[in-house]
């Protein structure tokens, strides 16, 4: 009862801590708290595993406060004696993107280990964790006072045979946005490869706006564990492996999404360096991948569409971006509900024309909504979707039935083929309007055809290739740059 008084006491008397105060509130290490969020569509509970006590806090120090309105769920941290909210972060979760799937909303509990990633206190906190409900409003679904002088508190050296390579320093954790590339599936044997593999990321990165322009403010390290297999779970081709992470395709039944389940294992790996976001480099083949917002994304290394992977997954992770797309098929039965406006900066339900949360960048004269031919797209889109499907049916029955290599690899070419010829016959369609490069409000976004919009007719948070983010979305992440680095 006085635990509850004292939470209740702190929520009802917040005040904002000063900018420039991170040394009065935190020691400069890193707080990493274990939970388990555990639920279905209409009920969640949360409850604290473990909390450890890291390595040197690799955030800002001067914006502890989260300016951003994005993400379903929001970390808030009170400083107990004063009250103070002392630090937040929106981000989204794996158990979030569950909520939205049919299993969730039959009643089908699933559990799911998450970490909050906090600057390390000197006094005793209050841990909240809020969720958005169905009209974007944060309410409180957890709180728990955490003592940092606890006994309870791990701290634990990461482990001696973690590789760390050091490919781009230009600074001081504190004053980069750090990130670290997580290998996956890569054996002993393939250190070179995740080396190659690390060197040629780093140059499509920093080589795509608007991260060229900013490139000096960026950190980027490489952190492997070996892998006692090399590639990760196929789960439709009966394939599974032993690897360090634990990334898996087939992610909430979408054959192309990547994620991993092994979130300790996870942050236990990347403990070995400072971060800001991580990104799961994987020894594959195979299209894939996947991007939550302040959470992790996934890429895989040897597909044809690598790149535009790699990047259109980094702007869902670090600026919480939104697919743009809407006609590739996802688990999700409604990811945004009809009538409220999403938070995600480069979307909207565009319920007030007028005031379009982008219309700075919109030149006048460009109607709203904005038409394009999105009738003909939407057609090679859908002929293109039943035959990748009959594509991946085949590709999975060939290597659950042990087919040669040869036989494999002929179809997946054939398929890769396929995809080029469908996405060069769709990006003639989106130059072919006459609002092309235009910013405007296309209809068509968020897994959804019609009722909401993006920004501009292509970018690649819409559609595959080696493409820019449009003016909105490259806003955003630059935002995101100077909120970690200024």
């Amino acid at each position: 009862m006085k635990s509850c008084y004292l939470i209740m006491l702190i929520l009802s008397t917040v005040v904002f801590a000063a900018a420039g105060e991170f040394d009065k509130y935190f020691t400069g290490q890193t707080m990493r708290i274990d939970y388990v969020h555990v639920g279905d569509n209409d009920e969640e509970w949360v409850a604290i595993d473990h909390i450890y006590k890291e390595g040197e806090w690799a955030g800002t120090r001067k914006n502890m406060i989260d300016p951003h309105n994005n993400g379903k769920y929001f970390i808030k941290v009170y400083e107990v004696k004063s009250g103070n909210l002392i630090f937040s972060r929106g981000f989204n979760s794996y158990f979030g993107e569950y909520q939205t799937t049919a299993k969730a909303i039959n009643g089908i509990k699933r559990a799911y280990h998450e970490s909050a990633v906090i600057p390390f206190p000197i006094d005793s906190i209050l841990f909240t964790l809020e969720v958005r409900d169905k009209y974007n409003k944060l309410n409180p679904v957890f709180s728990s006072v955490i003592d940092p002088n606890s006994v309870d508190i791990i701290e634990e050296k990461p482990d001696p045979e973690i590789v760390v390579v050091r490919q781009v320093i230009n600074g001081t954790p504190q004053d980069k946005v750090d990130l670290a590339f997580i290998g996956e599936g890569y054996t002993k044997s393939e250190l070179d490869s995740f080396k190659a593999h690390l060197a040629y990321f780093t140059n499509v990165f920093l080589n795509q706006e608007p991260f060229k322009t900013y490139k000096d403010r960026f950190n980027i390290y490489g952190v492997l564990k070996y892998s006692a297999e090399s590639g990760i779970d196929e789960p439709t081709h009966h394939s599974f492996k032993n690897t360090a992470v634990g990334a898996s395709f087939n992610s909430m039944g979408s054959p192309r999404y990547v994620l991993t389940e092994e979130n300790k294992a996870l942050h236990d790996i990347a403990s070995a360096v400072p971060y800001d976001a991580l990104l799961i480099m994987i020894n594959h083949d195979r299209y894939g991948g996947g991007g939550i917002y302040n959470f992790f994304l996934t890429f895989t290394t040897g597909n044809i569409w690598k790149e535009y992977v790699m990047v259109h997954e980094f702007g869902h992770s670090f600026a919480g971006l939104a697919d743009e797309y809407y006609s590739s098929s996802t688990a999700y039965e409604e990811f945004y509900p009809p009538g409220v406006e999403p938070v995600e900066p480069n979307i909207t339900a565009l319920l007030d024309p007028q005031n379009l949360k982008w219309q700075g960048l919109v030149e006048e004269g460009t109607p709203i909504p904005t038409p394009w031919n999105k009738e003909a797209y939407d057609k090679a889109g859908e002929a293109y979707n039943k035959k990748r499907a009959e594509y991946n049916k085949k590709i999975a029955e060939l290597k659950k039935n042990g087919a040669p290599e040869k036989t494999i690899k002929a179809i997946e070419e054939e398929a890769n083929l396929h995809s080029k010829k469908n996405q060069a016959l769709r990006d003639s369609l989106m130059t072919a309007s006459p609002y092309w490069g235009k910013t405007g409000a296309f209809e068509g976004a968020g897994y959804i055809s019609t009722g909401f919009y993006r920004p501009q007719i292509d970018c690649i948070m819409f559609s595959q290739g080696i493409k820019d983010y449009c003016p909105v979305c490259r806003q955003a992440i630059v935002e995101m740059i100077k909120y970690y680095t200024e």
